[in-house]
């Protein structure tokens, strides 16, 4: 027998009715702040992620599914989208239309991480970004709308982190200070850290090893060394999101583990997803463009979504939606008549099932199966008289209905 790939899974109805519903939400709460979906392909060049992610990151030293293609260039399963939307951005000219352009995502990402709750390697992320402005109001705006997604896909009592990380005009001392710490203390840190120690002492602050916390929590702060831009920007930040009376907590050991974020970062964590707790993270990145090779400066900010892990929060919240109408077909006569009653109950936007098992006791058991609202019996004696049992199969409660009353009882117990 074949199976999945390890670390990849089937999502199965009913399950995808839930997946539905959030991306189905997000979309709407997408289209209120006047965002624009976006879609790029999977594969890119390798080098799209070196240059933006960074080169010493994880995610491109020890995470990405990198292989020759026949003509002997690199390709790379996109390990997340910001890149990718930026090189879009930069071949297409988007700078050339009007205004910040709005865009968001959806789609399946790839990093060969060891699997466990809520990480997979083949995972889905919804996912925006604001293009075209270094303002600190699009970053208050950015961080509302992923606020709003996650209250509208069901998310109960998530935890707002902001922190600033600086520029490349203040960020170079916060870093030197930093390794010049770490150096006295990398010995007792994790093997991870021990490495990142040299390579990204930023990523040192991202740590989530239970017995290196203490250590990490002595190491300076960014809030010392930000410049004279970073720090009002963070402040008017600050005050925005305190205005929108969101649940805001400053977390000055907050970074992303990806090279290309400045100044505005932010993360939502939720309690029921264990140590591994954060659904959405997002940042400022407005040196990507030029790190990609644009000659026109683009600054943004964005943010994905961890879907897999928002589903796994939210799933017990979200009920899919059920049958609306079982019909029950007696006899080959009814058979005919059954197709063109669906047909019409279908077109008023409700959802039908047709059986032609022609025995009643085992359609209405297939209905309570299936969840079935309501069940709608047709055999000879209903086609005869032109009215029909309907039955409602949570009281048991039925009656005789005429064909063109079908719908209109759904919508009056809907």
């Amino acid at each position: 027998m074949i199976h999945a790939v390890k670390g990849t899974r089937d999502l199965l109805p009913p399950g995808t009715a839930v997946w539905n519903q959030v991306e189905a939400a997000a979309r709407e709460v997408f289209r209120t702040y006047n965002y624009h979906e976006i879609r790029t392909p999977i594969l890119e060049e390798t080098q799209l992620f070196a240059r933006g992610v960074g080169e010493e990151t994880d995610i491109v030293t020890k995470e990405m599914y990198t292989f020759e293609d026949r003509d002997g260039s690199s390709l790379t399963l996109r390990p997340e989208a910001t890149a990718s939307v930026m090189r879009a951005y930069i071949e297409h000219r988007m700078d050339q239309r009007p205004g910040v352009q709005k865009l968001y995502y959806m789609g399946p990402m790839f990093r060969r991480e060891r699997p466990q709750k809520g990480r997979y390697r083949q995972f889905f992320q919804i996912g925006a970004e604001a293009i075209g402005s270094a303002s600190p109001d699009v970053d208050a705006e950015m961080i509302e709308l992923a606020m709003d997604i996650l209250k509208s896909a069901g998310l109960e009592s998530p935890v707002l982190l902001v922190n600033s990380v600086g520029d490349a005009n203040c960020r170079p001392a916060y870093i030197a200070a930093l390794r010049e710490e770490l150096r006295k203390i990398s010995p007792k840190l994790c093997e991870d850290c021990q490495r990142r120690a040299e390579t990204n002492p930023l990523r040192v602050l991202d740590c989530k090893v239970p017995e290196d916390q203490p250590l990490i929590g002595q190491l300076p702060s960014i809030h010392e060394f930000l410049c004279g831009e970073c720090k009002p920007h963070f402040q008017r930040v600050w005050e925005l999101l305190n205005d929108r009376k969101l649940p805001v907590k400053l977390d000055q050991r907050l970074v992303r583990g990806l090279d290309y974020y400045m100044r505005t970062t932010f993360e939502v964590v939720h309690g029921a997803l264990g140590a591994q707790n954060s659904v959405l993270g997002g940042g400022r990145y407005d040196g990507l463009a030029e790190a990609l090779g644009s000659k026109v400066p683009a600054p943004g900010i964005g943010f994905s979504i961890g879907e897999d892990r928002l589903i796994m929060t939210v799933e017990g919240n979200l009920k899919p939606q059920p049958l609306d109408l079982f019909v029950a077909v007696l006899g080959e006569r009814a058979v005919e008549q059954a197709g063109q009653l669906a047909r019409e109950v279908r077109q008023s936007g409700y959802s039908v099932e047709v059986s032609a098992d022609g025995k009643l006791k085992r359609a209405m058991e297939l209905a309570n199966k299936l969840g079935a609202r309501y069940t709608l019996i047709v055999g000879d004696n209903e086609l005869a008289a032109g009215r029909y049992a309907f039955k409602n199969m949570a009281s048991g409660q039925q009656e005789d209905v005429a064909r063109e009353e079908i719908a209109r009882r759904l919508q009056t117990v809907n």
